[in-house]
């Protein structure tokens, strides 16, 4: 006989509400080479077909020493998914609200990134909360490529029975 799966057994870790998370919280992404596949697969998802993110000639030509990687391509190093936070929000995430966020130099093809989310606000209101988590990613320089903020609806803890 078999039993249903307890998907409690298997959390990464335990589950956090609003009240359990701190200014300065930091929850890293894991690192990641931009290779020439990934810009295939982008250029495929998000229909960008501007030759400066795949044409390695147009990019010699227009100055650049390698294939440019589309903004919203760095951006999305810093999705919450990628690394621990949706697994200590899975019982109180509510809902993304906001998402925003700016180039600050260029990431080529042959980089390595590494995106970083940090709380850098807390606003309480009477259920649930607001987190803001500051977004950057640095390239394998140091030097930071990247900066943003995102904002997550999330769940006071509920009260004890």
């Amino acid at each position: 006989m078999t039993s249903p799966i307890n998907f409690d057994d298997y959390r990464l870790c335990e589950p956090a509400y609003f009240e359990d998370f701190e200014l300065g919280q930091k929850f890293p992404n894991p690192s990641r080479t931009m290779t020439d596949a990934l810009f295939a697969a982008f250029q495929l998802a998000s229909g960008d077909n501007h030759p400066i993110h795949y044409d390695i000639e147009y990019c010699k030509a227009h100055g650049h020493p390698g294939l440019l990687a589309h903004a919203m391509q760095v951006m999305i190093q810093c999705a919450p998914g990628a690394g621990m936070f949706p697994h200590a929000v899975d019982a109180s995430l509510v809902a993304m609200l906001e998402i925003s966020g700016k180039m600050i130099a260029p990431v080529y093809s042959g980089d390595t990134v590494y995106p970083m989310l940090e709380i850098s606000a807390l606003k309480e209101q009477n259920t649930t909360g607001v987190i803001t988590l500051k977004s950057t990613v640095h390239n394998q320089k140091g030097e930071l490529v990247f900066e943003g903020d995102q904002k997550c609806l999330i769940r006071k803890r509920p009260p004890s029975e």
